[in-house]
């Protein structure tokens, strides 16, 4: 199909707008045009075979049977549709178009009828009928031909002198079709847009990043692929994946398969699956942590491009038991990420489902915002996610995107892509690459979207990705600068905690008698008031050491006729109260050792090959030489702080020039000031 009979078609189908203007919004248009494109395509390939269906249903007639098998051979399809209408035959009877139509829909097989009534189609029939727009709708589809094949007089396939039946609307061709679709409504309604359209040009890139280094393995002839995303939307990435594989061999097999949460978007993508003849019983319904749709199934290619920062407060039970019943054996053993973020659940459920290495192993790519990379502190859920991956040495590489690409955010985005076959030369480290200023502008915004990465733009990264550790090493290339290569020990970090010690002074202070007497241990005594009284007649109030402190307040008691109290919460209570913070006061000590000072605790985070003492030494002892590490509370983490590694100093500008050019502003206001006062 050229490029114009593909818009043409879309055209007619986008027609329908016109019809349901002022009855429905723009964001609406897509459930009715989108259900009614799947309902005609769905009959036109059926078309040659629909006979035959009715007669297979005929011939079973009164016997207790499951003739769904039986139905879909007689079909030749893994759908079918059992009644004697079709959108031409409704319009004969326009009184009753809403029931016949009804009765058309409820005729399918299960999976298909389960696409549209995800569409709530049968709510948007009663909503045309009521609005007087039914028949209408349904004249416009029904002109539609969607034909996959030409037919003869008697509904049989036309062939060429090839021998090749002679293609009117290929399943590939309508999976265009129906993309240019969705990319309208999309556009036409920026809200939603992002929920579950991700733009073409970044899925491009993606699955070139994905694929590109099996171009090789991927020509072999009779190639299967299997391709996974488990948060699908309307599978635009499914496409392209597929799409680009059978670019590199016409001959690949490419199964496609996936899962969704949204209701209409998973009809989206199962109707694209039917209108291309895969099996749309590959896209599972559901939330992919509670309902894994593919239990046990491994794939060679996973890509997804899950919502960003959504918690997984709904699902949190199933998610807290798998992690805590089934540990490694699970999909989520590695750790759990804060409740306000459930991507690192997605790689995790990813991973879960590569092929073994030894079985030719997989690849994965998702989308990320940049909390992934850093959030979390050591031995947080996150942290331990990132070592998990970067251990098993599973991180190929991180990809920085620009901002602005996507039509609900303007926020910067990252591919991640993790490999459990990564090539000899790949193996022990993680490349990033900066890509962050390939884009052009946009000539008209969609929502958050400004920018577009341009093929040319796309081509470019996707050969600086295959050369990449090559880039990294030539300090001449042009490109150096976009690629860094680091060993996966390298985001390793050791998170210290650098103690020093507590050392106080001690005072009777009128602040300090009000601590004491709001102190549970001094509320406990006989006569609070009368201890109190005792310190506060006291004519020496400041020492410098604690036990020349407490020789003399215990005098002060015990002259007053009073008993000094004993036990750890009275003294604790008492030297809180008059202990002063000083750097020159006394070392407070506990079993003879120093007690640390909880205000001056300090962290922080060494490299993970390097000794924690030697970095003690030479970063803190020099400005702090009591200070000490408290080796029971080092924890180990892992970030990957892809901003640091490409941060370019830039000096401000010389005082002398920004002075000049505030005085030139002064100027220019005082001119405009002088022409309003004229």
């Amino acid at each position: 199909m050229n490029s114009s009979k593909h818009t043409e078609l879309a055209n007619h189908a986008w027609s329908v707008a016109d019809l349901l203007r002022g009855d429905y919004k723009q964001s609406d248009y897509g459930k009715v045009i989108l259900p009614f494109t799947v309902l005609r395509r769905l009959e036109c390939v059926l078309e040659p075979t629909r006979e035959k269906v009715r007669a297979r249903l005929l011939h079973f007639a009164g016997q207790e049977i499951d003739t769904d098998r039986f139905l879909r051979k007689a079909s030749g399809h893994d759908f079918y549709n059992t009644s004697e209408y079709t959108l031409k035959r409704i319009l004969d009877d326009p009184t009753h178009a809403a029931r016949n139509l009804t009765a058309y829909v409820a005729a399918f097989s299960g999976n298909a009828r389960e696409v549209l009534e995800k569409y709530d189609f049968a709510q948007q029939i009663r909503r045309l009928a009521g609005a007087g727009l039914l028949y209408q709708v349904i004249g416009k589809f029904a002109d539609l031909d969607l034909r996959p094949y030409l037919l003869d007089e008697n509904n049989n396939v036309v062939r060429g002198d090839d021998g090749k039946p002679v293609t009117i609307v290929s399943n590939h061709q309508m999976g265009y079709v129906f993309e240019e679709l969705i990319r309208r409504f999309a556009e036409q309604s920026n809200e939603t847009a992002g929920e579950h359209f991700t733009p073409r040009e970044v899925i491009e890139l993606m699955v070139n990043l994905l694929v590109a280094p099996d171009a090789d393995g991927l020509s072999t002839p009779g190639a299967v692929r299997k391709v996974l995303d488990p948060a699908c939307g309307t599978g635009g990435m499914l496409s392209a994946a597929e799409e680009h594989i059978t670019a590199l061999n016409p001959d690949a097999t490419v199964e496609v398969y996936g899962q969704e949460l949204n209701p209409e978007s998973w009809a989206i993508c199962r109707s694209d699956l039917m209108i291309k003849g895969q099996n749309p019983d590959n896209i599972a319904f559901g939330n992919s942590f509670s309902h894994d749709g593919h239990r046990s199934a491994t794939f060679d290619y996973l890509l997804a491009n899950p919502p960003f920062g959504v918690e997984w407060k709904k699902v949190k039970d199933a998610v807290e038991w798998e992690h805590g019943s089934l540990g490694e054996s699970g999909r989520f053993g590695a750790g759990l990420p804060r409740i306000n973020d459930g991507s690192l659940l997605f790689l995790q459920h990813m991973i879960s489902k590569m092929k073994p290495a030894h079985k030719g192993g997989s690849r994965v790519a998702i989308v990320f915002n940049g909390s992934p990379l850093f959030t979390g502190a050591a031995e947080s859920g996150e942290s331990r996610i990132r070592q998990w991956i970067l251990e098993n040495d599973w991180l190929e590489a991180v990809v920085a995107l620009p901002d602005q690409l996507f039509y609900n955010t303007g926020i910067s985005t990252y591919f991640w892509i993790v490999t459990n076959r990564k090539s000899p030369d790949h193996k022990g480290k993680v490349v990033l690459l900066d890509a962050r200023d390939y884009w052009q502008k946009m000539r008209k915004s969609l929502g958050d979207k400004r920018k577009y990465v341009a093929p040319d733009q796309i081509a470019e990264i996707t050969r600086l990705y295959e050369d990449a550790l090559a880039v990294a090493e030539d300090a001449e290339h042009p490109l150096h600068g976009k690629v860094k290569v680091f060993r996966n020990e390298d985001f390793g970090y050791r998170r210290i905690t650098v103690e020093r010690p507590l050392k106080l002074r001690f005072e009777v202070t009128e602040e300090a008698l009000a601590a004491l007497e709001a102190s549970k241990p001094i509320q406990k005594l006989s006569n609070p008031s009368a201890f109190l009284d005792a310190l506060r007649a006291m004519e020496v109030r400041s020492w410098a050491t604690k036990q020349e402190a407490w020789l003399a307040l215990k005098d002060a008691v015990i002259a007053s006729g009073l008993t000094w109290p004993s036990g750890a919460p009275f003294n604790k209570a008492l030297r809180d109260a008059i202990g002063v913070r000083d750097p020159e006061g006394e070392v407070q000590l506990v079993k003879g050792s120093p007690e640390p000072d909880p205000e001056l605790r300090d962290f922080e985070n060494v490299p993970l090959e390097e000794d924690v003492e030697d970095y003690l030494k030479r970063e803190v002892l020099p400005h702090v030489p009591d200070a000490w590490i408290d080796h029971s509370k080092t924890k180990t983490g892992y970030e990957i702080p892809f901003t640091r590694h490409f941060y370019v100093y830039e000096p401000p500008r010389p005082l002398a020039e920004i002075d000049a050019e505030l005085k030139a502003l002064e100027v220019e206001i005082q001119a405009l000031l002088g022409e309003v006062t004229e």
